[in-house]
Parts: C-alpha cells; structure tokens; sequence
C-alpha cells in the first residue's frame, strides 16, 4: 500500500506543475465569469441560467482535463524514459497503474473543488446564500470524471497519445447518447443497426446517469437514493476498467 500511496503523491506533484492544466483552470474561471454577461443578456431568470451555464463549464473543463492527464499516464514515463526504472524496481506493473490513477484522481478532486469555490462564489454574489443543493450535480460529475479517466487509462495502457485522446472523447460524447441510440435503434427496420446498438448501448457506460444538471437547476425532484446509485455504477465501472487496464498493461513490452 505504501508503494501505490508514494506513487500516487508523485503523480500529483507532477500533474499540478503542468502549465497546461492551469491554463484550462483560467481558461474555466473565465467562462464562468462570462456566465454573468449571459445572464444579463438572456431573457429569463439569472440564477438559474449562471447555474446551468456554470455546472456545464464544471463537466466540460472537467472532462477536458481527465483527458488531458489521463493520456498522459505512460508517455511522459516513456518519453523520460523513467519507467523502465520505476520498473526495474520492486514495484508490480498493477501497483504502478493504481497509484497513478489514485494521483490524477486527487489532481481531479483539486481541480473540481477550485471551480466549485469560484462557482459557488459567483452563485453567492446573485443569491446571497450557498448553493448546497449544486452538489447534488457536482458529486455526480466528479466520479464521472473517475470514470472517463479509468477509459483514458485503459486506451493509454495500449495506444498512442492523440488516438488515446480521440477515443476517450469519443466514449464521452457516445455516453451521454446511448439511451438516444437505443430509442432510434428500436424504430429502425435493419436488425443490423438494432444489434449494433444494444451492443453499444450495454458495453459502453451510460453517463446520462451521472447528469443531474438540469434537476439540480430547476429545482425538481432528485433522491439521494437514485444519485446513490449513480455513484455506485460508475465506482464499479471504474473499478471493472481499471481491472481491464492492469491486464492489458500487465502484457505491454516496452522496446
């Protein structure tokens, strides 16, 4: 346990010291203040349209930074050419995957809250009241940026940067679609496109069951039950990946 613990701490001080990662952060705060303008000039209520605007920025940022640290798990250990070290020590290739999984996901948990405080402060500056009920969707999306970053693993276990990126995305845009996908796929004649779909729909991971957003924002009904749950399916889908991960990174030789 100490290994992966040292391993994940490494990996944080890495990832937070990325100039690319701060730029995404300003790049963040300043989409959260143009929220303001956008309330502004948008008929309708304020709050709810700096809050709708505000969680949307949360997951998008959220998601484009998973990305970008996820996929940079085993290149820059390859481009230093420090993990032939790190595994020529007496560290296990799972012990090694796990604790910089657990460092990036304490970069994301870093990164989540300092757009939250800066969220909840601009919620604060329209309410005059903290906004607790906006957890209900940012806890949601945090462990949904565990999961894409369990997939951007999985694909940086094996492939090249940009395809590792490309295909993480992918899964991401497809995943808030699949319910979509097998709706269409129900009132299409080719049972070519039906099986195609259910096989979509039952493989890749249904991240509409993480999107809270809309409820959230609008004030309707959501039990702790059913965000619960949600939680639950993307720790074990994170945990069934990573699995995934470790077997093929297990079976990786490195030139």
């Amino acid at each position: 346990m100490g290994k992966i613990v040292a391993i994940s701490m490494n990996t944080f001080r890495e990832s937070i010291r990325d100039r690319v990662l701060y730029s995404l952060i300003v790049f963040s705060f300043l989409m959260l203040a143009f929220s303001i303008l956008l309330a502004n000039i948008t008929i309708g209520d304020p709050i709810k349209i700096v809050k709708d605007f505000g969680l949307a920025v949360i997951s998008l940022f959220g998601v484009l930074i998973t990305i970008f640290v996820g996929i940079g798990l085993l290149y820059k250990e390859m481009e230093r050419r420090t993990i032939y070290v790190i595994l020529s020590k007496p560290i296990t290739r799972w012990q090694f995957l796990l604790g910089k999984y657990l460092g990036l996901s304490i970069t994301l948990a870093v990164e989540v809250f300092i757009m939250t405080f800066a969220f909840f402060c601009l919620c604060f500056y329209y309410e005059n009241i903290i906004s607790w009920e906006l957890l209900k969707a940012i806890v949601p999306i945090f462990f949904e940026l565990l999961l894409i970053l369990s997939i951007a693993i999985v694909f940086s276990s094996f492939s090249s940067t940009f395809l590792s990126g490309l295909f993480t995305l992918s899964i991401f845009v497809i995943g808030h679609f699949t319910q979509d996908i097998k709706i269409l796929a129900a009132s299409n004649e080719s049972l070519f496109f039906k099986k195609l779909s259910q096989v979509i729909y039952y493989i890749l991971p249904n991240l509409e069951n993480l999107n809270f957003k809309a409820r959230v924002v609008h004030n309707l009904p959501l039990p702790y039950k059913e965000i619960f749950f949600s939680i639950l399916y993307s720790v074990v889908y994170s945990i069934f990946l990573l699995v995934l991960a470790i077997i093929i990174f297990n079976r990786r030789n490195f030139p």
